[in-house]
């Protein structure tokens, strides 16, 4: 599919929620605002990126395409796997002993982005209405059963099916809705209540919006179903809220960073996960807040940067092209 700048804009937008997310974790324990805001953000923003994932998964389902998924996402992991359990050692992380089966940190999303394409080629042949309720309901009833937990990310592979699905039926002008003005104003509106619930209720768990455990491991054995909906809907609502606000045109070298966010996910963990293995970052005054913001953009830029993008392609991408252009 050709570039599209509204697109990318969302990736970039998305793909600095992630690392920003991750920054400030550790911290939201120790600040309202700070849990707040983190709460507020994984409502939508992996709901969001996978559902972007599904839009551009326009495969036909050969073993061919079974095949070239397996040299695009399935070996990298692998490899990062390997990498990041090293790494972990490394600098002294205590849970860095994991197997292939348990994927390192973020890595489960490459896991479940494989497994979301080969559900897609039976799922695609049920029509768009009962293909999605189909694999909402699936996400649903995943929770009641303990056995389906992070092994091979099943379980967020399951309950984040109906987002990767629902990105795969819609269309650019099906997208293209939230742009019109009195999408914006209902946005707002969307965007504010959430962070009002989050804020002034904020013993809400996160692990609902993880998806990676059971309704009993979350305390709620028989009105796990119901919050799930919830949180589906929360997720539905508030994806769709901010992509009434990202641009459509090109921002420049910004829109050019949408096409490097695998890149940024896959990278990101290093200079995140030594931070906090070190006690890095402390957030005590609201400026602290301001350098965490900074500091993640900047690693967006960096990591999307030609020099890494060289130095790094083999173990991305399985590639040397950008290696072998600069030694020529």
């Amino acid at each position: 599919m050709e570039r599209n700048a509204f697109f990318d804009n969302a990736k970039v937008i998305l793909i600095f929620l992630v690392v920003f997310g991750h920054m400030i974790q550790p911290f939201a324990a120790d600040s309202n605002t700070i849990n707040a805001v983190y709460t507020w953000i994984y409502i939508f923003h992996m709901p969001a990126f996978i559902f972007l994932a599904g839009f551009f998964a326009k495969g036909i389902g050969d073993m061919k395409y079974v095949w070239n998924l397996f040299k695009k996402i399935l070996i990298p992991y692998l490899i990062f796997q390997l990498v990041y359990t090293f790494y972990y050692f490394g600098i002294g992380k205590p849970d860095w002993d994991s197997s292939i089966l348990d994927p390192q940190w973020s890595l489960w999303f490459l896991v479940s982005l494989f497994s979301w394409h080969m559900l897609l080629i039976v799922f695609k042949k049920i029509p768009m209405g009962f293909s999605i309720s189909a694999a909402v309901l699936v996400g649903i009833i995943a929770g009641y059963f303990g056995e389906i937990g992070q092994t091979l990310s099943l379980s967020r592979t399951l309950v984040f099916f109906p987002f990767f699905l629902t990105g795969y039926f819609l269309t650019v002008s099906h997208v293209m809705v939230v742009k019109k003005h009195f999408m914006k104003i209902a946005a707002v509106a969307v965007m504010a209540m959430f962070f009002g619930l989050v804020y002034f209720m904020p013993d809400i768990d996160t692990g609902w919006l993880l998806a990676s455990q059971s309704y009993s491991d979350l305390g709620a054995d028989n009105e796990g179903g119901i919050i799930r909906f919830t949180v589906y809907i929360a997720a539905t609502l508030m994806t769709f809220s901010i992509f009434t606000f990202v641009p459509t045109q090109n921002l420049g070298w910004i829109t050019g960073l949408g096409a490097k966010t695998l890149y940024v996910y896959l990278l990101h963990g290093f200079i995140v996960q030594f931070l906090r293995q070190f006690d890095i970052l402390s957030v005590n005054q609201w400026y602290d807040f301001v350098f965490i913001i900074i500091m993640s953009a900047l690693i967006v830029i960096v990591l999307s940067s030609q020099f890494i993008l060289t130095l790094t392609q083999p173990l991305v991408e399985l590639r040397t092209k950008k290696l072998r252009a600069l030694f020529k």
